[in-house]
C-alpha cells in the first residue's frame, strides 16, 4: 500500500511506546515501577460510574447530536461560566470523545500550510505531531527551569508575527507542571488582541489540579473570549481516562464548525458517557478535591526525594502530577537516561525529549502511583545513579 506523505509527519505520544516497553518487560519477570503514564491512579468516582450505568440501563445508546446532547452542553457551559465569572451558553460547547479532537479541529479549522503557531516547548507531544501533519510552520516557545517553566512575555512577543494564526497556552502545563502566571495574562492578551487572525488554544486540561490559587484563564481577559478556544476534559480530574470524554468552548461560530467536523470523524460522543459527564460535573466533588490533597503529598515526597540525589534538581510544580527534574548533572543525555533507569533499574520514566527539543537535560516523572512506589521508585533512581554520578 502507498500511504500519503503526510502520514510520515505524523508523530506519537511516546508515553504509550514506553509503558509498552515496560509491560514487555514485567512480562519477562522483571520488577517496573511505572512512573511513566499520564493518569491518576484513583477510580472514577461511584456516582459516575451508576450514571453511566443507569443511562445504559434506560436506552441511552444511540446517536446524539454532534456537538453532544443539551444536557452536558448545559453542564460545560455552567461550569466553565463560574471559572471565568461570565456568562458561557451551551450554543458554545462542543463535546468530543476526548480532549484530542478539539486540537486537532483547532488546527484544521484555522491553519493554512505554511502558517505559524507557537507553542510550549516541552509541551504535549501531540501539538508537535498534529502541526506537522496539517503542514504548519512549527515555532516553539521555549519554557525553562529557571522561571519555573512559566511562559516568558517578552520572548512570547517576540516570536508573535503577523503570519502567526494560532498561540498554544497549557495551564498546568504537561510535562513540567508549570503555570501561566495570572499577573502574565492582560499582557498576553494584548499581544493576540493586536493582531487581526491570531486565536489561542487554551489547553486547560489540569486545571482542576493545581496546589495552590485558582485557575487563570485566557479566555477571562477582556476580547478574548472571541479569540479563544478553551480545550477541557474529565480524563484527569475525574479519573477517566478511558472514558473518553472532553469538550471545547468557543465563539458560536467556531462551535458550529467544530461541530462540521465532529459530523465528518465521530459522528458523536457516546451518548450514556456523556451523561456520566453530567454526573461528574454537576455531583459531589469531594473525591477530586481528595485526589488533589493527596498529589500535594505525593508532589512534595518526590522533589524532596529528586532533589536528594546527586546530579537531579527538581522544583516544585504548581499544577497537574508530573515532575520534571533537571538531571544534566548526571552526565547523561535525557534519552540514554530514560532507557538506564528503564532497563537497569526497573524504573519506567521519560525522556524530556519526548516533549520537544527544549526537553534534552531533564526527564519526566509522574507522580500518579502510591507513596509506597514512588519511594522505591526514588530509591532505584538513586542506587542506579549514585555510580554514574561519582565517576
Amino acid at each position: 500500500m502507498r500511504y500519503a506523505d503526510r502520514m510520515g509527519r505524523l508523530g506519537t505520544e511516546t508515553a504509550f511506546e514506553v509503558l509498552a516497553k515496560a509491560k514487555k518487560l514485567e512480562a519477562e519477570g522483571k520488577s517496573i515501577v511505572h512512573l511513566e503514564i499520564g493518569q491518576p491512579d484513583f477510580p472514577t468516582p461511584p456516582h459516575i460510574v451508576e450514571a453511566a450505568a443507569k443511562a445504559l440501563r434506560d436506552g441511552h445508546t444511540g446517536y446524539t447530536p454532534a456537538p453532544g446532547v443539551p444536557e452536558i452542553r448545559e453542564a460545560v457551559a455552567e461550569h466553565i461560566a463560574a471559572r471565568l465569572g461570565q456568562p458561557v451558553h451551551p450554543d458554545e460547547v462542543v463535546v468530543t470523545p476526548g480532549a484530542k479532537p478539539i486540537m486537532f479541529y483547532m488546527f484544521l479549522a484555522f491553519v493554512e500550510a505554511g502558517d505559524e503557531v507557537v507553542y510550549p516547548n516541552p509541551g504535549f507531544p501531540i501539538y508537535e505531531s498534529m502541526l506537522d501533519f496539517v503542514g504548519a510552520k512549527r515555532v516553539p516557545l521555549p519554557l525553562t527551569a529557571k522561571n519555573g517553566f512559566r511562559v516568558d512575555v517578552d520572548l512570547l512577543e517576540r516570536l508573535v508575527t503577523d503570519r502567526t494564526r494560532v498561540l498554544i497556552l497549557n495551564t498546568p502545563g504537561n510535562p513540567t507542571g508549570g503555570i501561566v502566571a495570572p499577573e502574565d495574562l492582560p499582557r498576553i492578551a494584548q499581544i493576540v488582541l493586536r493582531r487581526k487572525d491570531l486565536v489561542v488554544l487554551s489547553d486547560e486540561i489540569y486545571s482542576r489540579i493545581l496546589f495552590g490559587g485558582r485557575h487563570a484563564s485566557i479566555a477571562a481577559q477582556p476580547g478574548m473570549r472571541e479569540r479563544t478556544v478553551i480545550l477541557d476534559g474529565f480524563s484527569k480530574t475525574y479519573a477517566m481516562t478511558g472514558w473518553r470524554l472532553g469538550y471545547g468552548v468557543m465563539p458560536k461560530e467556531c462551535a458550529a464548525r467544530f461541530s462540521q467536523l465532529m459530523v465528518n470523524s465521530n459522528s458523536c460522543t457516546a451518548n450514556f458517557v456523556q451523561r456520566a459527564g453530567v454526573a461528574a460535573l454537576r455531583g459531589p466533588q469531594d473525591a477530586v478535591d481528595a485526589m488533589v490533597a493527596e498529589f500535594a503529598r505525593r508532589r512534595d515526597l518526590i522533589v524532596d526525594g529528586l532533589n536528594a540525589i546527586p546530579g537531579v534538581r527538581a522544583i516544585k510544580p504548581d499544577g497537574a502530577f508530573y515532575v520534571f527534574p533537571d538531571t544534566t548533572g548526571t552526565g547523561l543525555r535525557s534519552g540514554d537516561l530514560a532507557n538506564k533507569l528503564l532497563f537497569d533499574a526497573g524504573v519506567a520514566c521519560l525522556s524530556g525529549t519526548c516533549f520537544g527539543a527544549h526537553g534534552e537535560g531533564y526527564l519526566r516523572f509522574s507522580f500518579a502511583n502510591s507513596p509506597d512506589n514512588l519511594r522505591e521508585g526514588l530509591r532505584r533512581i538513586r542506587a542506579c545513579l549514585a555510580p554514574a554520578v561519582a565517576r
